[in-house]
């Protein structure tokens, strides 16, 4: 089961390795063009900024680690080609790629000559501004980026997530290959928790929900489960970013879930939406697309609710923090001092929430999962049902008539 589970765990991942990267790439400048435009003074906390992606590693103030760059591009004469790069320097300053922050310019030349002052105090280590480091790269002749595979910072994480379980699922089975937990009881803090956590998901989501055939859809939720959990957990390490608070990489999972319930789903399933028994023929064409455009509602709630609560806690965390430095700018050092006591001790609170949201999202999300495919797979027997309570109401109303005869002689 667990050998499953990491089978389909690397099946997740290799979905998830190139979708996060390639379409985030055509939104990232517009989040780092609002993060860029903080105060020259540096005292100001963006909140989206810290919170969005991007093809770097976020140490600062120690360093900031950029991340390759992939590009599968169509040249002007229509051929095709992969560029690598190590890194976001190096691809703008070899001349190859250029920031699309450069070229917006600035509406006059006052505005234009403090860009340049600015990129100049905000160059990085690798020889570029900040800017140019978050800005969408394009080819500088006529050519065309087809695919962004680039390594980006929630994918990088998603990555460590994959490996992690990786290697707490292979120790785990291998002590059960040896007997330890199978033969005799769970030994140690590890074996134990995850014990726990397995049983949990089998006998209190899986089990009630999908019944005889448990067996055959428990490798992936235990994937879900602790893909998000540990991605989740990961988000809340210091200088860590948190994968499901990706937009597409929620999508990829809930894409996961959908496609298994759609094909599990029985004929009763398929009956139920294309043709609903129970009801006026000229009713079931209104219903139909209903319930089709129900079917697609399902993956959706599951995506948007897990990036939403992941990306919310961060942002309330990051703005209270951000209050300190609104204040001290407003009202001056003094203010900032004395909010810092209160902003603190509410990102305090409300990280330790994040530590309960965390399980309560891994929970929620294979649940729900579990809940859809277990309405797919369920046999529906509405003939015999209708026919024998039928049969019953008949009997019933037959034994009341029976009893009364007497009473009326």
């Amino acid at each position: 089961m667990i050998k499953r589970a990491s089978i389909l765990l690397l099946l997740v991942q290799l979905a998830v390795m190139a979708m996060p990267a390639s379409i985030v790439a055509s939104s990232s400048v517009n989040t780092s063009t609002s993060a860029v435009a903080s105060s020259e003074d540096g005292e100001e906390l963006d909140a989206l900024h810290h919170s969005a992606n991007a093809y770097y590693l976020d140490f600062v103030p120690f360093k900031r680690v950029q991340l390759p760059r992939i590009f599968v591009v169509r040249h002007e004469d229509g051929s095709y080609g992969l560029d690598l790069f190590g890194s976001t320097a190096s691809a703008i300053l070899n001349g190859h790629y250029v920031s699309e922050v450069e070229s917006h310019g600035a509406e006059d030349e006052g505005h234009e000559e403090a860009a340049d002052d600015h990129a100049e105090a905000n160059v990085e280590e690798g020889g570029i501004s900040l800017e140019q480091l978050e800005g969408h790269l394009v080819p500088p002749n006529h050519g065309h980026v087809v695919l962004d595979l680039s390594i980006s910072r929630h994918l990088f994480f998603a990555w460590i997530s994959m490996t992690l379980i990786l290697l707490l699922m292979t120790r785990l089975a291998g002590m059960y290959k040896r007997g330890v937990g199978r033969d005799t009881a769970p030994k140690g803090l590890f074996q134990n928790l995850f014990e726990t956590l397995i049983m949990f998901v089998r006998d209190d989501i899986a089990r009630p929900n999908l019944g005889d055939k448990t067996d055959k859809y428990l490798p992936y939720l235990l994937t879900a489960f602790f893909f998000i959990l540990v991605s989740n957990l990961l988000g809340l390490v210091p200088f860590g970013a948190t994968a499901t608070s990706n937009l597409m990489v929620t999508v990829v999972l809930a894409s996961f879930t959908f496609v298994i319930t759609q094909l599990g789903g029985t004929k009763d399933y398929w009956m139920h939406i294309f043709w609903p028994p129970g009801i006026p023929t000229f009713v079931k064409p209104i219903l139909m697309p209903v319930e089709v455009l129900g079917i697609l509602t399902k993956p959706i709630a599951l995506a948007i609710r897990l990036f939403a609560n992941m990306t919310a806690g961060h942002l309330v965390i990051l703005s209270l923090i951000g209050l300190i430095f609104s204040f001290a700018n407003i009202f001056g050092p003094g203010a900032g001092f004395g909010v810092a006591p209160v902003s603190i001790a509410f990102a305090l609170f409300i990280y330790f929430l994040e530590l309960l949201v965390s399980f309560i999202q891994a929970y929620v999300f294979t649940m729900l999962s579990a809940l859809f495919i277990g309405m797919a797979i369920e046999e529906h027997h509405h003939h015999d049902e209708a026919h024998a309570d039928h049969t019953a109401d008949a009997g019933a109303s037959h034994g009341t008539s029976g009893e009364a005869q007497p009473a009326i002689a």
